[in-house]
């Protein structure tokens, strides 16, 4: 029986990305090849407890959900994460998937809504980009930029003009918490009329660091 390594499962409200403020699962899959200097999910590098796919979906439909959203650390890294968003989504659910961008998505259900960063140079880890999964995604797929500081703005300007990016699919563009205020990315993005949307991580100004929020 195929597992994977979870962190945890939990039921909440989706704090980011589409589906804004939806009632969600998020499934967290342990384990990360990256080290982002604003990473807010360090708890999940390491540890986590092994489960056959079968008893995640289980515990997954013991929250009756509509959606699910599978989660890091970095989920693509483990390589059973791919028939476990096939059995999410041959169950019903809206499925996404929140992916680093260093990983190949090619093998990822079509179902599924992949939500890639491209990571700034702010992030420390801008030479991780898989540049080829731009070419892969589509309309129902979502590109994240966690932006933080003008710099990083600049150069996400510039990639989301290089490649087209709003004309493969949703762009966000993304305040890091704490560091850069919203209001000032948002001038930003008006001033400069990009075709993105901006979002702030709504769970953090409901719930803070909490764990499993």
């Amino acid at each position: 029986m195929a597992q994977c390594r979870i962190t945890e499962i939990f039921y909440s409200l989706q704090g980011e990305s589409r589906t804004v403020g939806l009632p969600t699962v998020f499934v967290r899959l342990t384990g990360c090849p990256l080290r982002c200097g604003y990473c807010d999910t360090e708890y999940a590098f390491h540890g986590g407890q092994k489960m056959d796919i079968e008893e995640i979906v289980a515990k997954v439909a013991a929250f009756n959900p509509r959606y699910v959203c599978v989660t890091g650390g970095e989920p693509l890294a483990q390589p059973n994460c791919i028939p476990l968003l096939t059995t999410l989504c041959d169950r019903g659910y809206e499925v996404s998937l929140e992916t680093s961008g260093a990983m190949d998505i090619s093998q990822v259900d079509k179902r599924v809504s992949r939500v890639m960063d491209l990571k700034t140079p702010g992030s420390g880890e801008e030479s991780k980009n898989r540049y080829e999964n731009i070419e892969l995604l589509n309309a129902h797929d979502q590109l994240k930029f966690v932006v933080c500081h003008r710099d990083d703005y600049d150069w996400a300007k510039e990639k989301l003009h290089q490649h087209q990016l709003n004309e493969r699919c949703e762009v966000l563009f993304s305040p890091i918490h704490g560091q850069l205020q919203p209001a000032e990315l948002a001038e930003w993005v008006v001033e400069d009329n990009l075709p993105v949307r901006m979002q702030i991580q709504m769970h953090k100004y409901l719930w803070g660091e909490e764990k499993g929020r």
